[in-house]
């Protein structure tokens, strides 16, 4: 199954096949995409999503949270200006996309897309099909100098140049035996002065998650939480603005926070690499 962009789009032909998507198991960008309220799932993500918020009743206000400090992050950064982003674990297209947001605010923006799954690649590149300023990569967090020196990401980002990478709701599918910290570091020594991370993370602090993670458990990645101190340890080499690493509704809100916002087990974070 894959996806072949237009000529000049840097979308790459994988050659995978409908039958080699696994649907046997839950896969967190499809709960994802259900809790949501999108339809790219199968009935193995949507009886998983129900186990999951049975567990968790916040967890679709949490996701629907995660997507609006996502939305709000990118406006920042771009009003920065930062014309350029790095989504890692980009999972499912949901209007608005990230690049759709960030063109609210300029229209010039450059966007890379990255994720594991070939029916985000399929997906995406559908989505992306005769855009040459955007691009979506098949690659794996786990191998950041792979995703740094991949074609169809240079094609779309110029790393001499100041980067937003995206890291949202993806490092809690990283063990600690992965070595997050040093694959952020990785993607940090490649940005220019003025880049930004934005980044959000699942934790445990605010309710008893061990049902939520067991969902996980027997999907194809499973969730692994951490608390706050940890969290913000990611950030190492940036400074983080206002408010620094907080439950993702109250990152620089514009709306009245949703019910049971401090339940919300999101937190998130913008920072600005020094220089």
């Amino acid at each position: 199954m894959g996806s072949k962009g237009s000529k000049g789009n840097p979308v790459r032909e994988h050659g995978f096949r409908a039958d080699e998507i696994d649907t046997s198991r839950p896969h967190p960008a499809r709960i994802y995409d259900y809790l949501l309220g999108g339809d790219d799932n199968y009935e193995v993500d949507r009886r998983a999503g129900e186990q999951l918020v049975a567990s968790a009743p916040e967890a679709r206000i949490g996701v629907r949270a995660n997507r609006a400090f996502l939305r709000r992050a990118v406006r920042h950064v771009v009003g920065t200006g930062v014309r350029q982003l790095l989504d890692i674990g980009t999972g499912l297209p949901t209007a608005p996309n990230v690049h759709e947001t960030a063109r609210e605010v300029v229209p010039d923006v450059r966007v890379a897309y990255v994720d594991n799954d070939p029916l985000v690649h399929t997906h995406t590149g559908a989505l992306l099909d005769g855009d040459d300023t955007t691009g979506i990569v098949l690659a794996d967090l786990r191998a950041p100098r792979a995703i740094l020196d991949d074609p169809g990401v240079r094609a779309v980002v110029d790393f001499d140049e100041p980067v937003a990478l995206l890291l949202v709701a993806v490092l809690h599918f990283l063990t600690d035996a992965d070595k997050p910290q040093e694959i952020i570091a990785t993607l940090r020594d490649a940005l220019a002065p003025g880049s930004h991370l934005i980044l959000s993370h699942a934790t445990g602090d605010f309710a008893d998650r061990s049902g939520a993670a067991a969902v996980y458990s027997k999907a194809t990645a499973s969730m692994n939480l951490r608390g706050r101190t940890e969290i913000e340890s990611f950030f190492d080499g940036f400074e983080l603005i206002d408010p620094g690493v907080v439950q993702v509704p109250f990152w620089r809100p514009d709306t009245p926070p949703p019910p049971r916002s401090h339940e919300i087990g999101f937190y998130g974070g913008v920072a600005r690499k020094l220089d």
